[in-house]
């Protein structure tokens, strides 16, 4: 295992200058002996976040105080705000959503597909992000075609993962969908490269970005994806319910998952909403959730990306990088070993077992001493933020000395375990 794994790989050249973020715990309510290196499970609220729940709440005890403009003001300002952080030239491309596969599910009912046609995803990505697709594809006769993960050379899986997924792209192809990074293990793809190959055979360009936006710098003007999808309560840091879209041209002017009343034009005067219209709200606007107008999740998101936006997830990332750099070569003396340099994103990489870990135990003993982390397959999953400290990661190391050192065969599930599924330590 190269030392090197979680730092520089993932970060361009001028976003290694930016100057460091210091750590941030001050402003979660983690207690403080709780080592949660688990924020691709569910980011921890912080405070702002907190107290604009309050504050909203309290607002709801007298909801005359509410006022028709009430009902657009916050997703305005989530939509402005999302499009900063993604780089995405007009807030009007971002719609506001409750969920990955609602956003995604935009993207497959808006993409023509027929018998003879096909979707191309990767083998193992989230099932929000595969469903629809199946969906899709099942109604009409079209393909669904899965990657493959190669196997391993030297640790290393992004470039020969990702050159299969430009193979796969043909001239029947209508979507590529895919997460931004490999949500089990942080992999990277190199999006820029499947992104162009999908735009030379007129594929649509679908992203799952759940577990990236937010900790990991995208630009959506130079990437150029055709939908990138996100709910709040992860990197984003926001409430569980509530989530962002950008939509590129291809898709902001579609057909709607829903026909609601606040996307329709006019739909600010509420004494003329029966003067029913044709005319849709411009851009991303009409693919908007019914019950957009969140008077309690909005402004806890808008708390949130206020936040992000100000530290830049380029920092975050560096953040993570430098945090995470120091204790990979006492994790390879545990018996786990990490990605080489440049294959997985600094906030959210993955432990692989040199030899047998009894899974069971291993998390007993976790949650003893309260280190919090996910198993996804066969690998440890490990996901540290800003209010991660060095003592996370000697914590996380500590337990992992005591049962991962000197033996033989890989990390595998307890008896009756089934490795895709959630077992956070908590």
């Amino acid at each position: 295992m190269s030392e090197g794994a979680v730092a520089d790989g993932a970060l361009p050249e001028g976003q290694r200058r930016a100057e460091r973020l210091t750590c941030q715990r001050e402003r979660f309510s983690l207690p403080p002996e709780a080592h949660y290196l688990n924020c691709a499970y569910a980011g921890p609220l912080m405070q702002r976040v907190e107290h604009a729940a309050l504050a909203a709440l309290q607002r709801l005890r007298t909801p005359y105080v509410l006022h028709a403009d009430d009902f657009f003001r916050d997703a305005e300002h989530v939509r402005a705000l999302f499009a900063a952080l993604v780089h995405a030239p007009d807030p009007a491309s971002v719609a506001i959503v409750p969920s990955v596969s609602y956003g995604i599910s935009i993207a497959a009912r808006n993409t023509p597909l027929a018998p003879g046609r096909n979707v191309v995803v990767a083998e193992g990505q989230f099932p929000s992000n595969v469903y629809p697709w199946r969906r899709a594809c099942s109604d009409v006769g079209a393909t669904l075609r899965t990657v493959p993960r190669p196997a391993a050379r030297d640790g290393r899986v992004a470039a020969a993962w990702s050159e299969r997924l430009i193979d796969a792209i043909d001239r029947h192809t209508a979507a590529v969908a895919l997460g931004t990074i490999d949500w089990t293990d942080g992999t990277l793809f190199d999006l820029e490269a499947i992104g162009a190959r999908a735009r030379e055979v007129g594929a649509a360009f679908v992203l799952d970005g759940i577990q990236s936006v937010g900790a990991l710098p995208i630009d959506v003007a130079a990437l150029r994806p055709d939908a990138l999808v996100c709910a709040s309560y992860k990197w984003l840091l926001g409430p569980m319910g509530v989530g962002v879209a950008y939509f590129s041209e291809r898709f902001a002017c579609g057909v709607p998952l829903e026909e609601t009343w606040l996307g329709r034009q006019g739909s600010e005067a509420f004494h003329r909403l029966t003067e029913y219209r044709e005319a849709y709200q411009d851009g991303a606007r009409r693919l908007d959730a019914g019950g957009r107008a969140q008077f309690v999740l909005l402004p806890m998101l808008i708390a949130a990306l206020m936040q992000l936006n100000e530290w830049g997830p380029d920092r975050i990332q560096r953040y993570c990088a430098d945090l995470a750099q120091p204790f990979l070569g006492e994790l390879a003396d545990a018996g786990f070993e990490t990605s080489p340099p440049g294959e997985t994103a600094a906030h959210l990489f993955a432990l692989r077992a040199a030899g047998t870990v009894d899974v069971a135990e291993l998390q007993r003993a976790l949650e003893r001493q309260h280190v919090h982390v996910s198993l996804r397959g066969p690998v440890l999953r490990v996901s540290p933020n800003v209010y991660n400290t060095p003592d996370d990661l000697a914590a996380l190391v500590e337990v992992l000395r005591r049962h991962g050192r000197g033996r033989a065969r890989p990390l595998r599930p307890a008896a009756g375990q089934t490795p895709e599924v959630e077992r956070a330590a908590s």
